[in-house]
């Protein structure tokens, strides 16, 4: 095992529930129900097909005979074919009948749209759970003020329960993509070789009504209220595109909260949880790496970019269809599953275990404080008697000079200090400190926070309650 590559997404990172999902086993499977479907709706619609036919087909529908498929594929080369005979091996009595009237692509195409939903719906839980840990972490510490940064520059305060609902609004708008790609999910559906229908006209002697009866039926036996209205031999290649766009999404809102962790975690302010044996690094034994939002943002650059695959495949697909697809939509599309299950699980894992140092976030604030109190002392000062013109002076020579004393010098910020000293602002220790206090500047932010979560967030959580309380256990 040592001597092949290992894709990592494999060994290391994705789910077993998304590895399944992507399997060669849940691929030929799918394709044994749509052949059943098929061949069921096409006795119903008076093709000679009997009972026994389709109960043998049914009986071996989980029992592949993958050894013959494999040795049949080195024979002719095409692995629909390959399964077709081996299916026909088994179920003797049904072997002229399987397939009849399809193309491979209507199992090859159907089978992938199944999986792609079926595993869009497993990253909808995955939010939905994420979502759900946010936004106890923003209720917790809804009022706790921090320093708010506007190009990593210290700006107004904000609260640390706000800025979860940053990361947390990012997600709902992922959420909202996500449902409705799920929402327009359609089969591609019984079409033929071109998209035309023909060779089922043909075998239901021109009867268009039983041609689209057909194809509703086995929509319906798949789980589908829809199938493509047109296609060519392929369904529209323009569906991976959108598919792996809403993932993109995804992996930009991890991103992005990774990136945010990662600079809180340097600050000393948060932190992802960290292992009692773990080691940060080979040679510093003191370091906490925040290894884990570093694999998110990883991981994410990679379904970002590969996001461009789709794009460029159903760009360029000629006409009716071409396989230039093929091999890429083999990679991209499975990989940027895999890695989006991945990025979750870590996000999860990660919001489960933040570590918050107030006494920190606290220190910091006080280091900032002081200037962005000074509108609110100098209309203080004036309320007292002073000049506003004069006291706004005052303020910049004080600003200028504990500017100094904390960039040049290295010492601590003496703004205060300084207006305590000075006569003309007539203040005492007391109502300076009133003035300073951190949650009188965070503004609305404690009520943004309960009212998006009320509104927006809470419904979700509780339509989906029986998805919630997942537990990921991350490989590495």
């Amino acid at each position: 095992m040592y001597q092949t590559f290992d894709n990592p997404l494999v060994s290391r990172y994705s789910s077993k529930e998304m590895l399944y999902l992507f399997s060669p086993d849940k691929k030929f499977k799918t394709w044994r129900k749509l052949w059943i479907a098929l061949a069921e709706g096409e006795k119903e619609l008076g093709i000679d097909i009997s009972d026994e036919q389709i109960a043998e087909l049914k009986k071996y529908a989980d029992d592949i005979n993958y050894d013959v498929a494999i040795a049949r594929e080195k024979e002719v080369r095409h692995d629909v074919m390959s399964h077709v005979f081996a299916y026909g091996e088994q179920a003797k009595l049904a072997k002229p009948i399987i397939h009849l009237g399809a193309t491979s692509c209507y199992v090859g195409d159907n089978t992938d749209i199944i999986i792609m939903t079926e595993a869009l719906e497993l990253i909808r839980k995955k939010v939905i759970n994420i979502m759900d840990k946010l936004s106890s972490f923003a209720i917790e510490y809804k009022e706790l003020p921090t320093l708010g940064f506007t190009h990593f520059q210290p700006a107004q305060l904000t609260t640390v329960g706000k800025r979860a609902c940053l990361w947390l609004e990012d997600l709902y708008m992922d959420y909202e993509d996500i449902v409705h790609q799920l929402n327009k999910k359609a089969l591609r559906g019984v079409k033929g070789t071109t998209g035309t229908q023909a060779s089922f006209l043909s075998l239901f002697n021109d009867d268009h009504e039983k041609v689209k009866d057909l194809e509703r039926r086995v929509a319906e036996k798949m789980g589908y209220n829809k199938t493509f209205p047109v296609t060519g031999q392929t369904y529209p290649r323009k569906l991976d595109s959108q598919m792996l766009n809403v993932l993109s999404s995804i992996a930009q809102s991890a991103y992005k909260f990774s990136n945010d962790l990662r600079l809180l975690q340097n600050l000393k302010e948060i932190e992802e949880p960290f292992a009692k044996s773990q080691i940060g690094s080979s040679a510093m034994a003191y370091k906490r790496n925040p290894m884990r939002s570093e694999r998110i943002s990883s991981l994410a650059r990679h379904v970002i970019v590969n996001a461009l695959n789709p794009a460029i495949t159903a760009s360029t697909q000629w006409f009716e269809r071409t396989l230039d697809d093929s091999a890429n939509k083999r990679l991209s599309v499975s990989e940027a599953f895999l890695a989006t299950d991945a990025i979750l699980d870590i996000y999860g894992n990660v919001v489960d275990g933040l570590v918050v140092y107030e006494k920190v976030i606290h220190k910091r604030i006080m280091e900032e404080l002081p200037f962005m109190a000074t509108e609110t002392i100098l209309m203080e000062g004036v309320k007292r008697g002073g000049d506003r013109q004069e006291l706004h002076e005052q303020i910049r020579v004080h600003s200028m000079e504990a500017g100094k004393m904390v960039k040049v010098e290295g010492k601590s910020n003496d703004l205060i200090e300084r207006i305590l000293a000075d006569s003309a602002f007539d203040m005492s220790e007391e109502e300076i400190k009133t003035i300073l206090r951190p949650e009188s500047f965070v503004g609305r932010a404690p009520e943004q926070v309960v009212e998006f979560i009320q509104s927006h967030i809470q419904p979700i959580l509780t339509e989906n309650k029986e998805v919630l309380g997942q537990k990921v256990e991350l490989h590495v």
